[in-house]
This record gives structure tokens, sequence and C-alpha cells, in this order.
């Protein structure tokens, strides 16, 4: 149903709370149909295409509050959510922190972010299927040592999401994305696999199914002959697909219920140098296409640019309404309103800036060292900072690519690997709501044999 049909449902139901005794309430009305395709080996193995719809419900009564969603939007389903999600507020705990935005805060951006396009919803399922058979054939065909596949895929997503509150805002908009993949093995004393995708907003955007088939295939094929390294200290280079994950853990430690919590090693640290000074750390929901724009947030806070970290120094934490209530500060309109539960914290579009030099340059500048392309496990510490992680990737032997690297670690502790980031790539490219260029990190361990 179009968003403006779906915004109303969210006002009615707003009004229905307010007409059964709630001194504040608010909703949000959700509705996709997605598309995804599985193939191996020209075969389909699963092909799905669906639509679903889902609300929300929160009620206030004072500082008590509860939440509950539903997926039958029928007249007599709606007068039940109410009736439960007050009788739950009526037994909840006090929170004074608790409650809508306030109401100057409320509003959103009235440009376009472009975050929906008609060719999306154009293609046909066989040009899907299409693009991922496509996909898999370039990665097959690309050199004799690829035998295998683990699957290419193809998917979209139809998204129109509304919000509304008692205060009186009311807001929509639509969403439209679209991703293709492919996982080649190759096979050469061993076996190795890999993958490489294309993800856009609007179908033209993405890559030629070619392309990522090709561009797979060359990241499995330099797998092969991997080897451990002897335990060492060495500069080591994230690639641009990898150095996100650092972003995603500096986008942990930086959400208000980690601070408020006292669990994240930036605790007290605003104002403070933090890290290198050529790293600047941004959150941009007004960024045209960005996977994490938005016109407003899950409590109708319009969208906004937020620094993070300025040339090194720690300038913001990423704030929803109940977070920006803890630590006594104001909202960044991060707040990210599912139908389940209050509203947790998101990220806009939150990236590390470009910095100046091609990849080929950070390579070349290290005499010894390990290229990081992938990690695996997830043993990074938040509180403390601490930072280990399974690696893989090539080492590097006077600023040249040598051999392959896997079966190692890599570790250090968070703050010390910001104030250590010597180089940035100008390779910035957005993927996902985090993003971030080739970066140099020196002085980590790489263990090994």
């Amino acid at each position: 149903m179009p968003e403006t049909q779906l915004e109303q449902i969210a006002v009615d139901l707003v009004k229905r709370a307010m007409q059964a005794g709630a001194s504040a309430a608010d909703a949000s009305v959700n509705e996709a149909d997605e598309f995804s395709t599985t193939l191996r080996l020209g075969q389909i193995e699963k092909l799905k295409e669906a639509g679903s719809k889902s609300l929300g419900l929160r009620m206030y009564l004072g500082v008590r509050s509860a939440s509950s969603y539903s997926s039958d939007f029928s007249p007599a389903a709606l007068e039940r959510l109410v009736e439960r999600t007050l009788a739950m507020a009526r037994v909840t705990s006090e929170d004074p922190a608790s409650g809508l935005a306030d109401a100057d805060l409320l509003g959103r951006y009235e440009g376009d972010l472009g975050l929906y396009y008609d060719d999306v919803a154009a293609q046909t399922a066989e040009e899907r299927i299409d693009y991922a058979r496509r996909a898999e054939r370039a990665a097959l065909d690309a050199d004799p040592r690829i035998k295998n596949s683990e699957g290419a895929w193809f998917e979209t997503s139809l998204g129109r999401r509304a919000y509304a509150n008692s205060l009186g805002f009311a807001g929509s908009y639509r969403s439209s994305y679209c991703a293709g993949s492919v996982a080649p093995v190759a096979e050469q004393g061993g076996m190795q696999r890999d993958y490489w995708y294309s993800v856009a907003r609007r179908r033209s955007a993405l890559a030629s199914p070619e392309a990522v088939g090709r561009k797979a295939a060359e990241r499995t094929l330099r797998k092969l002959g991997g080897r451990k390294v002897a335990t060492c200290q060495v500069p080591i280079i994230f690639d641009s697909e990898t150095a996100p994950t650092l972003l995603g853990h500096i986008f942990d430690a930086v959400r208000g219920d980690s601070i408020y919590r006292s669990a994240s090693f930036l605790c007290g640290k605003l104002g403070q140098q933090v890290a290198s000074r050529n790293v600047t750390v941004l959150d941009d929901g007004l960024r045209a296409g960005g996977f994490g724009s938005r016109p407003f947030d899950g409590e109708g806070v319009p969208a906004s640019v937020t620094p993070v970290i300025e040339q090194g120094v720690l300038s913001n934490y990423l704030l929803n309404c109940y977070t920006a209530r803890k630590l006594r500060m104001r909202t960044t309109g991060n707040a990210a309103r599912g139908v389940a539960g209050p509203p947790s914290i998101s990220p806009k579009n939150f990236y590390l800036a470009p910095g100046p030099h091609t990849t080929e340059e950070i390579r070349r500048s290290v005499k010894r060292g390990f290229y990081v392309t992938d990690l695996i496990g997830f043993g990074v510490n938040v509180v403390n900072g601490d930072y280990s992680r399974g690696a893989a990737g090539m080492w590097i032997e006077n600023g040249e690519l040598a051999y392959p690297v896997e079966e190692v670690t890599i570790a250090g502790n968070l703050a010390e690997m910001l104030n250590h980031i010597d180089m940035i790539g100008s390779d910035l490219e957005f993927h996902s709501a985090l993003a971030a260029p080739t970066l140099l990190i020196s002085g980590m361990t790489v263990a090994g044999t």
C-alpha cells in the first residue's frame, strides 16, 4: 500500500491509544516486498518472493511504558493491541528517562535523499535470476582453477515506513535496495573460496554481473597456497572490505547506551584526542543514496550530520532520546525504531573520511607487513578496547604482495590502533551504513607459528 496510507494507519493507531487513556504514544508501521534467489552451478536452489507488513505501538502512562506489535491490521486486532499494551504499561517499572522526543526536536528532511528507484521494482524475476547466473558463469570461466561454486545470489527489497506520535508528528518514506554476489571455489594443492558482490539503491548502479564474477574469481585465486607466518609485530593494512569492521567497533564504543553504562573505552573522552590527527569520522544521515540515510529517525527527529571524531578529537557520542536524557545531552537523531521494543541506536552513514593516498602508495610504504583481506571471529572487547581476531590476506615484502597468509591472529587495542593510523586511503566506498577506506595501522601483533 502507498506510504501515505501507512502513515494514516500509524496516526489512527496513536489516536486509539490516546483515547484508551495513554498519556503519550507512538506507532511505527512497516511494509516490504522482497525477492531473493540462490543458484549453484547454474541451477536454482532457492527462490523466494514475499510481502510483509507489521506495526508497533508504544504507550505511556507517565513514566511507565510498554510496547507491542502485530502483523494484523484489522480493527479488532488493533483494538486488542491497544488494550494489551495499556495493561502492560500499568505494571512496568517507572523510568524517568523514557518518553517521546521533545516537540521542538521533531521534523523531517524535505529534500530528495535518493532512497527509492523504480528500476528495482521494474525488474522481472527472470532478469534477477539471470544476474546471479551470469555472475557465477563469469567466475567459473575466469580461470581453470575455479572448479566449483558455493553459489550466487541476487536479492531486492522495496520498503515503506511510517511513524507517528501523539505530539502531532507523522511522516513516511519508501526505499529500494538490490544486490548480487557470487562465491567461487578454486583448487590447486588445496581448496579456497572467496566472494564478491555489488549493492545499490537502484538497479542501474549495480556493477555488471560479469565484473562481479571476475572480481570474485580474482579474490579466490589469490588465496591459493596460503601459509602461516611466524609471530611478529608489523604494520597492518586493512583493505576497504575489512576496515569498516573497525568502524563498527568504534560505533559500538560511541553509542549512548555503551556510554551511560560505562561499557566503552571512550567513556569520559569527549573533547580529548583519541585518534591520529588524520582521522575524521562522521555520521551522515543526509548522504544521497546512503544505506543509512533517512528523512527522520525512529523518533521523528530529522536527519543530520554528526561529527564524531574531528582530526583525532572525540566530539560527539551517538544518541537517541533515551540515552540523551540519561547523559543529559541532546539526541543526535540515531534512534532506530523497529516494531518490537523501544528505539535502539543505529548508525546513519557512519564513515571514516578518505585520505590522500592510493592503495598502491600505502602498500609500497610497507617494507614488511600484513595486508588483511578477511577477518574471522568476534574477539573484540569494547569496554577495554582489547582486539584479537583471526585473519587472512597477503604478506608484504618490500612494498609488494608476496604470498597469501592464512590461519593467523592479529591483536592490539582499539585505543592504540586509533592512535597509530598512519595512512588513510582514497578508496572510500559505501556498501552499507558503515564505510572506511584502506587503512595502515602500525605496530600490531600477528600471531602465527
